[in-house]
């Protein structure tokens, strides 16, 4: 048993041997791996505060573009406060101007109305509110109940609309 033991230690003598001799290539590995697991957590935490400004950023930017449009739209509120302070003869004048006021800084903005009367009903830009019988061909809209708006060729709010059945027989 002993000489079994004593064999164990001079493998163990012998494998150390050429651990000792690999053991600056060892640590040149591990100096390697240092390196490049530091540089990595670096690079993580400068991706989650790049990824962290840009989205402050975009809020800055989200509040500024909404203030600016209410800045716009103070204008309006400005003119009907004049309007209610007016004449009945200058009032209805007043509206007009306010409301190509209006429909001037929504289309500035990208905001404008759907097109609906006389076209063929559309699921995608109008809501039927009615289905009434008319002259009108079969499922062409012939009124608009409320209007309709698309920014940026997206729909925002659907046209609500009363939509032909045709003519009854």
């Amino acid at each position: 048993m002993k000489e079994n033991t004593s064999e164990l230690n001079e493998k163990q003598q012998n494998l150390a041997e050429p651990a000792d001799a690999a053991s600056p290539a060892l640590e040149e590995l591990q100096k390697a791996y240092d390196d490049l697991n530091s540089r990595h957590l670096r690079l993580a935490a400068d991706f989650d505060n790049y990824r962290k400004r840009m989205a402050r950023e975009l809020d800055a930017r989200t509040t500024f573009a909404i203030e600016e449009f209410a800045v716009e739209l103070l204008d309006v509120v400005d003119n009907f406060e004049r309007a209610e302070k007016a004449d009945s003869a200058g009032l209805k004048e007043g509206m007009k101007q306010i409301r190509k006021l209006f429909a001037t800084i929504l289309e500035r903005h990208g905001i404008i109305p759907i097109e609906c009367r006389n076209l063929p009903f559309d699921p995608e830009r109008h809501e039927a509110v009615a289905y009434v019988p008319s002259e009108a061909e079969e499922g062409t809209v012939i009124d608009e109940v409320i209007r309709g708006y698309c920014m940026q060729d997206k729909v925002i709010r659907c046209s609500k609309v009363v939509v032909s059945r045709g003519l009854e027989e």
